[in-house]
This record gives structure tokens, sequence and C-alpha cells, in this order.
């Protein structure tokens, strides 16, 4: 496969004719709440006379449009003005800009005024409330540091926390990152990393091509009624669809994310269309030339994603998506030293991980107003592990960890949304999961004989119905409310969520909101299926009747567009967490610490008597990209609280107290006729740093591997963590061929700074080390189309 698409790269270069640079910008218009297209609407390039009107099927073509930034506006009778600001228009590659446009309650029979100002950074689904954004390909791409990684992006918003370099867990206003639902296409999905373990929602390589991706939705709190499992922050991925017009390619190298091919182009001439991209890893380029990535040994991955996009019918609209990754390392200890992140020197550890998800997503029109949308997808992920422990002499090694998961998802989710009228929409419908899982783990790293520490061969049933509904008493105020239920049959547990958010306009630039809801989250698979031999010989498998983790979120939120193209929003919150899983016996463990490694705590017996809560402020000042200038500060001041079942409150292990970023960029015109730039970016980040809990050295000195004291859980604290990162960039369109060049270079953490990674007992030398994160990094990236 990977040779087909480089095949098809180059040979589609060939016949490239000259000819005029211009490009075109096309896309549909649709109502926001009903999704119908909207014809007559006028688009219009601010500050030129080019411009286009929607046919009846709300799509727009406007053509001849010279490389650069252009402001694009949206106006039609009876519908809030929509202005998008420099919008990135180059030689190489076609614009696709599809514009959902909300409809005015009270100025229906006249042309609304407005001021024109930007509509960015607004989720793109109708019923979301407090605490939720879109981002765009152009952000991920835009910002320094971001390793073309979506996760990564997230960090830089109010309320998110990445202090890892070595993984791109998110954790959202002090939750653990097993807090995340990630979403593609509408459809929950496996963890989209590669080396990525069972339970988890992170790792060290995003597994998601971010050239397939549109716009997308990032929810931090107190989420609307149709998402569920999930107490932390939603991350919902739209995949884009390939170019209706034309065949266009695009091949691009970068450091973490790899080597890729994509390409994409209709489907005969009805106005279906398809888009395919795969990527392999080039990580070994950086340790050739002797760049840190966070261990001596060779990474090795690879991953597809497809969006397939069939045209309008009678039976009405389907699409068939999908993404899988591959991944590989061998940690041989002979060839590692101490600072590795990720393994130790007197061990070798062989791992292999797998994921993939494929769907079937089909859209069908009932009456005028309405639509039914219905999304059938099949997912695997799975993963083999093998550690090996070398004696003291290290003349030979013994096998102490054996581990292997298959986990299979059968998914069906289906909707009916119904514009009622002007200020009613309403939405209801069900998901439907059968969790398949097949995992074996055993150990003997303690003791001469194996244990097995896991194993189940199963299915279960996710049942989550909801129904929501947006009422609009006017322009200025709205109401969203709704409930999400949730069943887990493994143990036959189940929740009612209420959920509800209020939004009201003060004028055109401001507006106030308030969010409630009730969350509920089934617990990893790991801790409900870890099992502790007894004296007697027999498992004690009591986790398996574990509950549900639940929390009650409450968000006030401040939206201020002051000026043109700017942003200030503030939000307060608070977040009460209960039924979190501890264990019987009185101690300061939660499971709610859990989540930011590739391992969960070996703890049975567990109870849901644990609670927290995560308190705090946020504020955000942005300034949209427009003039050649960027601007987006985000500040984070929140406290993260948790009791364990002795009923002591304490820091949780995620509670940085304090996050700010502050991320800038300028571009500059170059070149005849401006239509080439030179750029530059910088992330300025701090955080505070975690809470962790010491290591007790006899009791890992005798054990011969790490035991922390559990006398002292989350007694310390690692010191703050700072970086900054600084990208320069250009940006070439080929004058005569519709061709484009870009290229980054990004001096991640350019000063060097000693961030602590953790404290970890070295197994050699028998005593505690601090380990520090990457240093310094020169990340390289090339992307041509064409």
């Amino acid at each position: 496969m990977k040779h087909f698409l480089l095949s098809l790269l180059f040979f589609g270069f060939l016949p490239t004719l000259a000819q005029n640079n211009t490009q075109t910008i096309s896309g549909i218009v649709t109502d926001k709440a009903s999704e119908r297209p909207l014809a007559h609407v006028a688009v219009q390039l601010t500050g030129t006379g080019m411009g286009a009107i929607t046919d009846s099927t709300g799509r727009y073509v406007i053509r001849g449009v010279p490389p650069g930034r252009h402001r694009i506006s949206f106006t039609f009778l009876g519908y809030k003005t929509v202005a998008i600001p420099e919008v990135l228009v180059t030689s190489g590659k076609q614009v696709a800009l599809d514009i959902p446009m909300d409809q005015n309650i009270s100025s229906l029979s006249g042309v609304t005024i407005s001021s024109g100002r930007a509509r960015k950074g607004n989720a793109a689904n109708e019923f979301a409330g407090s605490s939720a954004r879109s981002f765009n390909m152009d952000d991920v791409t835009r910002y320094a540091g971001g390793r073309n990684d979506p996760s990564r992006l997230a960090s830089n918003f109010a309320g998110v926390a990445t202090t890892n370099d070595s993984r791109n867990d998110i954790v959202v206003r002090g939750n653990a990152p097993t807090a995340v639902l990630w979403r593609m296409e509408g459809i929950p999905i496996p963890n989209p990393n590669h080396f990525s373990t069972l339970g988890t929602t992170g790792g060290p390589v995003s597994a998601l091509n971010t050239n397939a991706l549109k716009n997308s939705d990032f929810y931090t709190g107190a989420f609307s009624a149709e998402y569920g499992n999930a107490t932390g922050a939603v991350f919902d991925i739209a995949l884009r669809t390939g170019n209706k017009e034309k065949v266009e390619k695009t091949l691009q190298l970068n450091m973490f994310s790899g080597l890729e091919a994509m390409i994409e182009g209709p489907i005969g001439k009805k106005g279906a269309s398809f888009l395919v991209g795969y990527r392999y890893s080039f990580a070994q380029l950086a340790q050739s030339l002797g760049l840190n990535v966070g261990t001596q040994a060779t990474p090795q991955y690879q991953d597809l994603i497809f969006n397939l996009s069939f045209a309008d019918s009678k039976l009405g609209k389907f699409s068939l998506f999908g993404m899988g990754g591959v991944s590989q390392i061998d940690f041989i200890g002979k060839d590692l030293d101490s600072t590795d992140l990720f393994a130790n020197k007197d061990e070798d550890v062989y791992f292999r991980s797998r994921m993939g998800v494929v769907g079937l997503k089909h859209t069908i029109d009932v009456g005028r107003n309405s639509f039914i949308r219905s999304i059938l997808s099949y997912s695997y992920s799975g993963n083999e592990g093998d550690t090996y422990k070398y004696n003291e002499t290290e003349t030979e090694r013994k096998h102490v960890v054996y581990g292997t998961t298959t986990n299979t998802g059968l998914r069906l989710s289906t909707y009916i949304n119904s514009k009622i009228n002007t200020r009613f929409t309403v939405r209801g419908g069900v998901l439907a999961e059968i969790q398949g899982l097949d995992t074996y783990v055993q150990t003997r790293i303690e003791q001469a004989d194996w244990i097995t520490t896991r194993a189940y061969d199963g299915s279960s049933l996710l049942l989550q119905p909801y129904l929501q509904g947006k009422y609009r008493f006017s322009d200025k105020l709205s109401l969203n409310a709704g409930v999400h239920g949730i069943y887990y049959g493994f143990n036959e547990t189940s929740n009612i969520e209420p959920r509800a958010s209020l939004s009201y306009a003060i004028d055109n630039t401001k507006t106030l909101t308030f969010s409630y809801g009730l969350h509920s989250q089934q617990q990893p698979l790991p801790v409900y299926l870890y099992q502790s031999q007894q004296p007697d010989g027999t498992y004690d498998q009591s986790n398996r009747d574990l509950g549900l983790t639940k929390a009650h979120h409450y968000v006030l939120g401040y939206d201020w567009s002051f000026a043109r193209d700017w942003r200030l929003k503030a939000e307060l919150y608070h977040q009460s967490i209960y039924n979190a899983p501890v264990e019987q016996q009185p101690s300061g463990f939660s499971v709610l610490n859990a989540g930011a490694d590739f391992t969960f705590p070996e703890k049975a017996g567990l109870v849901n008597n644990g609670t927290g809560t995560n308190t705090g402020v946020e504020l955000t000042v942005e300034k949209f990209f427009s003039s050649g200038f960027y601007l987006l500060t985000t500040a984070s001041v929140f406290d993260a609280k948790y009791k364990g079942s002795d009923g002591v409150e304490r820091a949780s292990t995620f509670n940085n107290r304090i996050v700010l970023n502050v991320l800038a960029g300028r571009e500059w015109k170059i070149g005849k006729d401006g239509k080439n730039a030179f750029t530059i970016d910088l992330k300025v980040a701090n955080a505070g740093g975690r809470y962790y809990t010491p290591v007790d050295i006899p009791a890992s000195v005798a054990a011969g591997v790490e035991k922390l004291d559990e006398s002292k859980y989350n007694a310390e604290r690692l010191p703050s963590y700072f970086r900054a990162d600084l990208r320069f960039g250009f940006r070439l369109n080929n004058a005569k061929r519709k061709i484009s060049h870009t290229l980054f270079l990004d001096l991640q953490n350019v000063s060097n700074r000693e961030n602590v990674f953790t404290q970890r007992y070295n197994q050699v030398l028998k005593q505690v080390g601090t380990l520090n994160q990457i240093g310094f990094f020169p990340d390289l990236m090339y992307r041509l189309q064409f």
C-alpha cells in the first residue's frame, strides 16, 4: 500500500502543466439546526469584487482566487452573518469551506445588521453549551511545538495541562486522562495513538493524520446530552471529504508523524469523492542525527486513514471512513542508559500494538426540516508485551511478564434531528456498543511461580440513550436541555444524567452562559479485570463489581468579542466527583490518580467510596489570525483534590494548580506579488508541577522492583514545568504550476530547560534518581501539495 500511494503521487506530479496559479474556494452553506442547504447565500471575499451565490444545493464556487489569506463573509436574509478571517489559499490545493448559519428569531422580515466580527472558535455542534470550542487543520499546523498532533493542540486551550513531553495524554481541569472520550464522525473510537495500551487514552505518537481533519469540537466540561461515558473531556473529531472536482496529492515529511502520502479526488461526476492517507515512521532519522526522542530504542509505526463520500441519492447520503495503525518497539537493556524514559537498563521489553476502526455513516432527510443519521462501526485494538529481567550478574535473563490483549467494539449510533420551528430544535437517539475483550496477563517479578493478574474472554453491552432540545426564547436567550442514560451490562450498572445550558447574549458582542451536567463513566478495563491471588490459591475478582464513577459539572462562562477578530472568554467551574474506586482498608489510594502511563495500579478489592473536587477559573484572550498576526493567551488557576478511603483530602496527581500559555505568530508576505510567506511562531508554556508519591527505597530493594511509600500518597511535588518553542516557516506558491511548498523548522524547548519527568527507582543502583524530559529538539516538517 505504501509503495502504491507513493507511485500515485509521483506519477501524478509529472504531467502537471504550466498554468495560472490562482485557486478555487468552494463549499456548502447549511442551516445549523436542520443541516439543510441554504440557497441564495451571498459569499464575498472582503475587499475584492470576488464572490458567489449558493445554488439550490447550498454549494458555492469562487474561482481565480490568488494565493494568500482572504477574509470571507456569508450573508443571508434572516440569518446571522458569518465572517471567517484569513482563510489560507495556496496554489497547490483547493480550499473547501463548509459553513453552518444560525437563523435569527426576530429579524425574519429584513436584513440583519451585523458587526461583521469573526465567527470562529464556536463549536460546530448545535447543542454545545459552555466549555466548548472548535479547531481546524490550520490551527493544528500553525502553533509551535505541536508535533503535528491534535492532542498537543488541545494543550494550548484553557483548562488543559500537558506537561509530559514523551506522551500526549490530555489532562483537563485536574481530571485523569482516562476521563477523556475520543469520537470520530459521531462514534466512539479506541485510543487513536501508537503504542497504546488497554484503558489509556494517550500515547507517545498520535495515529491521527491532521491532513485528513476538518473543523472538530473539543469539550472540557458540562457536555450536552448526546455525549456519555466521560467525566473529563470530549474530543469529537470530524474528517474532511476529498476534493470533488480534481485529483490532489500531498507529500509530507515530519520527524514525529513520519513520511506521508495522501491522495484525494472525485469519484465519477455526481459529487462523490475519496481521500486516502498513509504515514510511515521516521523517528530513526531523528535518532541518527543524535536527537533525543525519549529512548535509545527505535520506535516503528505506520498508519492509514480514509474517507469515501458517496453522492446523494434517494436512499440518502453515505460515507465510509476509517483509520488504523500498527507500532512496535524493542527495549534491549544493554543498549539503554539510565535516562531512558520508558524502560530500565536491567530489562528487555518487547511491545507490539495495533488499532483500527471502520465506519459506515448514513444520513437521510425526513420531511422538510428533519433527518436521521446512523453510524455503524467496528473497531479493533490489541497489543502483546513480554518483559525479561536480568539477574544482578547480568549473565542471564528471566521471563517475568507476559501479556496479550484483543479489544473489539461493534457500535451503532442512530438519532433523529428535527428543527420543529425557528425557535425549537430537538435531537434524540441511542448509542449501543458490544464490547469484546480477550485479555491475559501473568507475572513472576516478585516470586518464582507465575501469577495470573488478568484473565478474561467475553463481551458486554454498553447502552446510552439520550434526548436533548434547544429552545431559543429570543435572539438573546436560549436553553439547551436534555437527559442521558447509561447502562453497562458487564456488571449491570446504570445511571440517569440530566444536562442543561442557558445562554444569554447581553448584546452583539457579549454572551453569558451557565451549564450543568451529571456525567458517568465506566472504569478503565484493567481496573475492572485486575485480580490478586489469595493465600488459598483463589483469586479476588471483586473489582468486576465496581460501579460507574460520577461527577457533577457546574460552569459559568462569559464570552466577549471586544474588537474585530478579538475574543475574551472567562469560565468559572466546579466539579464534584463521587463513586471513585478506592481501597476497602483506610489508605490514600484512588483511581482518580491513574491513567497517565502505560499501566494501571495493581489493586484488587476496590470499592466506590472515593470522592474528588476540581475547582478553578480560566481566562482566554485570543486574536484570530488577521493582518498577518495571531495571539492566543490562556491562563488556568485551579485546585484538584481527592479523598481515599482514609477520608484525608489530598492534592490529586494532576493538580498543577496553575497553567499559562502564550502563543503568537507573525506572517510576512514575500516574493513577487506577495504570494509567498515567511512565518515566525512562538509558544511559551508554564505549569505547576504534579504531585507524586515517593519511592519506598527499603521495600523496593527487598522486592527488586519499585515500591511506593503508600503512607505518603501525593506528599511530594515535582518542580514547575517551563518550555519555550520557536518555529520558522516558509510557504512558497509556484508562479506557473498549481504546486505549493511548506517548510517548518520547529525549535522545541529552545532554552533546553531540564524539566523533570519523574522520580524513579533505579533497579541497578538501588536508589532513586531524577529523570528529565526530552530537552532541546529541532523538529522539521516539509509539505508538498499539488
